[in-house]
């Protein structure tokens, strides 16, 4: 049998269904398919407005309209209002220059670390689990910081590598502790990624404290995550690696479908557990150590998101994924704008908000189990 039979179990009956009477599923699929083709087109049009909204905000006075229009300008020449003196030339270029290349980084990020945080839930089976909890994160920011303590960060493109690399470095050590006679074992796998990532996390802080005082506001900002220096061509790391985690997602689907059930279900099913793992483990680096390379660490997204879209659209992996990504984009690019505004004009750095948001939902959650145990103990 091959990972495709899967279909015949899990998408008929996800697991969240299989209680309910037969004659009940094919009607809690279909509503929650309705569903979820609803909410990524209401998630993607919100999107735009938020993105139209972020490219307007800011010390040069324009409204979402005034936005739009402009970027509507660059994508299709020849509009009249490029052309007739309704905007300056600085309107011009601190939208298409500066504040949506900001906007799209924060969108793609979102969207990246959401779409990981579906893959390492999948990976572990724990809804509690979230990109960080691999270490990635704090390898990805024992390179960066290493370059500004060296003096590389002159060369911008320098600590976006090192970033990378230091992911890289990280998820295949955890890869090497977590991998023992032959399988991958979830707890296992939970528990290098914490260790691991609180050592990166120790080194990152020794290096914060011994290197030289105008280094360190650069170090914190890159740590707590920001979007503000974005260009077009940071966007081309985080969507590149989202193509390919998301070309990962759909040939993976009813596969990941059957892993939740349990490995022996799964393997039973024609599915390779271990092959599985590794490559949403891999898509997941891939896509958390190239957003820390543009934008810092940002933390708490790949928990939130893909949590809600469980909860409003079910366990299918195939509804899961597009309700997360645009979920996530919407959620960071959000983040950003309110990063931008609640403090003008300072700027909050985009760690900060997604923290505020995520830790309280965390604790949430931690309740909400801890409440489920009880109630089964009994």
């Amino acid at each position: 049998m091959t990972p495709t039979d899967v279909s015949v179990t899990t998408d008929e009956a996800p697991p969240e269904v299989r209680t309910r009477p037969s004659g009940q599923v094919p009607a809690v699929i279909a509503r929650r398919r309705w569903r979820a083709r609803l909410l990524t087109v209401g998630l993607a049009a919100a999107l735009a407005v938020v993105v139209a909204l972020s490219a307007s905000a800011g010390t040069v006075d324009l409204t979402a309209l005034d936005a739009a229009k402009l970027v509507t300008g660059h994508l299709l020449p020849g509009m009249p209002w490029m052309s007739d003196g309704t905007y300056t030339v600085l309107q011009d270029q601190v939208v298409w220059q500066f504040r949506l290349p900001r906007a799209l980084l924060a969108a793609l990020a979102g969207a990246a670390l959401s779409l990981a945080g579906v893959f390492i839930q999948a990976v572990v089976r724990n809804p509690l689990a979230e990109p960080a909890i691999i270490g990635v994160s704090s390898g990805a920011g024992v390179g960066a910081v290493s370059v500004v303590v060296l003096g590389a960060a002159a060369v911008g493109a320098w600590i976006g590598t090192a970033a990378f690399v230091g992911a890289a470095v990280a998820t295949a050590a955890v890869f090497g502790v977590a991998y023992k006679n032959g399988s991958i074992a979830p707890q296992r796998l939970v528990l290098t990624g914490v260790a691991l990532g609180t050592f990166f996390s120790a080194i990152t802080s020794y290096l914060t404290l011994t290197t030289e005082a105008q280094n360190v506001f650069s170090v914190m900002f890159f740590l707590l995550g920001s979007v503000s220096a974005a260009t077009m061509t940071d966007l081309a790391g985080p969507l590149v690696a989202l193509v390919v985690a998301l070309v990962v997602s759909v040939t993976t689907g009813r596969a990941v479908n059957a892993l939740q059930v349990g490995d022996e279900t799964a393997t039973a099913l024609g599915v390779r557990v271990n092959r599985l793992r590794s490559v949403l483990l891999l898509a997941a680096a891939l896509l958390t150590g190239t957003v820390v390379s543009v934008a810092g660490g940002i933390g708490f997204v790949g928990l939130v998101v893909p949590h809600i879209a469980r909860v409003l659209v079910g366990s299918d992996h195939r509804r899961i994924v597009p309700v997360a990504v645009f979920g996530g984009a919407l959620f960071l690019c959000g983040a950003d704008l309110i990063a931008r505004t609640v403090s003008a004009p300072a700027e909050v750095p985009l760690g900060i908000i997604t923290a505020l948001i995520g830790v309280p939902f965390f604790l949430w959650l931690m309740r909400g189990r801890a409440a489920d145990e009880q109630g089964m103990a009994r």
